[in-house]
């Protein structure tokens, strides 16, 4: 994972603080209606930057954070909170009227994110920038990547790459789309490899966790977080874009699992990866097993030393939600 700083081809534009994502998500809706799925995707060369963000004032927003995912008390700023803190720069992005995908509908496929050092509580110099960039085909759309840095007092702390996939768009002169991932992704539309009988060849791990969703955790991490998406808040929101009721962050659950690895096993530098498969409905109960990568024969995370890897799954049903890796750098 590469960086600092965006393309040396994109125009970088200052803004004076980070936006608020309640009037971004309004432009983004108002906006996708005009975006509907064609074959002539290109992404502007343009990324947003914020200088001089205040940390100090994010203490109560971080304590209430740290409350919901399950972070214990400090002072540093763990990868989840560093996502939501950059997530409405990287959301400006995709609402430009520029951005030829639109934001209502976009899937969220996987994050990997790099953390080089710890970012405390009133830090100075702290410096957030994001942009868009890599679409590529899938076969069922096309997936661009959301990437946001943070620096503080000058040097590179965090990246975060989120990858997006949006359904029915083309890009011209590209051939086979990437196929379908191993284990499949129910929000991607692959499918899980199937044995004989037709059912899910993936075998849940023994767990070392539960987890009892009640129907409030969507709005309590809408609250933390500030992405107030109706699938996440209410059943009503959530029919409204067809599922049963509603849905949890799938954000929430990769910090929780995060959270569950500790900040003593992945230290002061780690990295972290997340991937989504089928949503978590609320009220629910989620299995989440942390192993060792070694004993799970996983090499998610190549050059890392040794780390952690997760699996989230639906109580009693072989029904994976997430999956990913923690591994100190």
């Amino acid at each position: 994972m590469a960086g600092a700083g965006a393309p040396p081809s994109y125009a970088v534009t200052e803004l004076a603080e980070l936006p608020a994502l309640g009037g971004l998500y309004a432009r983004g809706a108002v906006g996708s209606v005009a975006k509907r799925p064609r074959a002539d995707v290109a992404l502007p060369p343009a990324a947003y930057r914020v200088t001089d963000v205040d940390t100090t004032g994010t203490g109560p927003r971080l304590a209430a954070y740290q409350r919901v995912v399950g972070e214990p008390a400090s002072d540093v700023l763990s990868a989840g909170f560093l996502h939501v803190l950059a997530f409405p720069l990287a959301t400006a992005v995709m609402v430009r009227p520029d951005f030829p995908l639109g934001l209502l509908g976009m899937v969220h496929l996987r994050n990997a994110v790099r953390v080089l050092r710890p970012v405390r509580l009133g830090d100075d110099g702290v410096e957030v920038t994001a942009w868009a960039e890599n679409a590529r085909a899938h076969r069922r759309g096309v997936q661009v990547d959301l990437v946001a840095e943070i620096l503080a007092a000058g040097e590179l702390a965090y990246r975060g790459v989120s990858t997006y996939l949006a359904k029915g768009f083309t890009l011209p002169g590209v051939g086979a789309a990437e196929p379908g991932r191993p284990g499949g992704s129910a929000d991607d539309g692959a499918r899980p490899r199937t044995s004989g009988a037709g059912r899910d060849s993936w075998v849940p791990p023994l767990p070392t966790a539960r987890w009892r969703l009640g129907k409030d955790i969507g709005p309590a991490y809408g609250a933390v977080s500030g992405d107030r998406n109706p699938i996440h808040l209410s059943s009503l929101g959530a029919k409204a874009f067809g599922f049963p009721r509603a849905i949890a962050h799938g954000m929430y659950t990769a910090a929780r699992a995060l959270a569950e690895v500790g900040p003593a096993r992945r230290g002061d530098a780690y990295e972290w990866t997340a991937e989504f498969f089928k949503p978590v409905l609320l009220p629910g109960s989620v299995d989440l097993a942390i192993r060792y990568a070694s004993d799970a024969g996983a090499d998610v995370l190549p050059g890392s030393a040794g780390g952690f890897v997760y699996d989230g799954w639906r109580t009693g049903r072989a029904v994976r939600h997430l999956a990913g890796a923690v591994a100190p750098l």
